[in-house]
């Protein structure tokens, strides 16, 4: 029994000792692809940008505040911005992903829509947390998908039963 709780402090200990207090596009790109995903780093003005996908559909990083050193951010949030072809989505499937889930959140921008969600290192967190919140995004992503597919709108008029909204992977500036 001793043994086992040893075992706990030093997996504690050393898991402490490598705290994230900032990431770089690097760290994060590293942390995608223990996802499973490729990523695709680029620069746009001095700015790193983080593009991979999920599900067969991109997503995007979009840094949040900026850490102490240049590159560095304490937050971030992955977006997979999606165009709505026609412009309107079925009445309600907003409004019930947001009842029904939790972590990532949808915005509507217009034509697009966008699932949302944010990571926040400041504090510190473990390589397994950062790891694990890149997984959640995945498992986040694929469950908006089967959302999407299977909402029925409860007014007929706006979207017959069982018809899905018809969304197209909106292309990245």
């Amino acid at each position: 029994m001793k043994k086992t709780s040893d075992t706990t402090t030093t997996a504690s200990a050393s898991e402490t000792a490598e705290l994230i207090y900032f990431l770089t596009p690097e760290q994060l790109s590293d942390a995608i692809k223990s996802a499973g995903c490729s990523v695709t780093a680029l620069e746009h003005n001095g700015v790193p940008h983080l593009h991979s996908a999920s599900q067969g559909v991109g997503f995007q990083v979009l840094w949040g505040n900026a850490g102490a050193a240049a590159g560095q951010f304490i937050d971030f949030t992955m977006s997979c911005p999606l165009r709505v072809q026609g412009g309107v989505l079925p009445e309600g499937l907003i409004a019930e992903w947001h009842r029904s889930k939790r972590f990532a959140r949808i915005v509507e921008h217009g034509e697009m829509i966008s699932l949302e969600m944010d990571v926040i290192v400041v504090g510190g967190v473990s390589p397994t947390y950062l790891s694990m919140m890149v997984q959640l995004w995945t498992q986040m992503m694929g469950q908006f998908f089967l959302h999407l597919r299977n909402f029925a709108s409860q007014d007929p008029a706006v979207a017959p039963a069982g018809q899905p909204a018809v969304l197209e992977e909106a292309t990245p500036a």
